[in-house]
C-alpha cells in the first residue's frame, strides 16, 4: 500500500464522511482499464472522496487494483472493506469535503433541557424539567 500522507484523525473523519456515499465507479470483469482510470480521475477531481465497487471475488486482485489506483492517481487509500474501495485526493480548487459542517451529526441538547428517551420521542412525547411526560404538538 502507498504510505499515508494524511493523519490518522483526518483519515477517520474522511471514512466517516464516506459512510453515506454510494459507489460512483464500478470496475467490471475487464478489470482496471485506462478508461476506468480516467473515470476515477474525473470523479476524484470533482468529488475528492469517492467509493469504487469492484466486481469479482478475488481479494488479492482487489487489493492490487486498490494499490494501483492510489499509486497512479496520487490518491490516498481511506478504506477497503469487501468489494468497496474508498479513496481520497485533495483538490485545492474545490471546497474541502469536511468544511461544510456535516461531520457533526450529534443531537446536542442544552444543559438545562431534560433527556428524552428515543422511545418517548418516537411516540410524540418529551420530558419536562420535573420529569413528567408531555405530548408534543405537531
Amino acid at each position: 500500500m502507498p504510505t499515508l500522507t494524511i493523519t490518522t484523525q483526518l483519515r477517520n473523519q474522511l471514512r466517516a464522511a464516506a459512510h453515506a456515499l454510494k459507489p460512483v465507479v464500478l470496475i467490471g470483469d475487464n478489470g482496471l482499464t485506462e478508461a476506468v482510470l480516467k473515470e476515477i480521475n474525473l470523479h476524484l477531481n470533482v468529488h475528492q472522496l469517492i467509493k469504487i465497487r469492484v466486481a469479482g471475488d478475488d481479494r488479492a486482485a482487489r487489493t492490487a487494483m486498490y494499490e494501483q489506483i492510489c499509486a497512479e492517481l496520487h490518491a490516498e487509500p481511506i478504506h477497503h472493506i469487501g468489494k468497496i474501495l474508498t479513496i481520497y485526493r485533495e483538490n485545492p480548487e474545490r471546497p474541502s469535503v469536511l468544511s461544510d459542517g456535516t461531520m457533526d451529526t450529534r443531537a446536542v441538547r442544552s444543559s438545562n433541557e431534560p433527556y428524552t428517551p428515543k422511545k418517548l420521542a418516537a411516540a410524540g412525547f418529551k420530558k419536562t424539567k420535573s420529569g413528567k411526560k408531555v405530548r408534543v404538538r405537531r
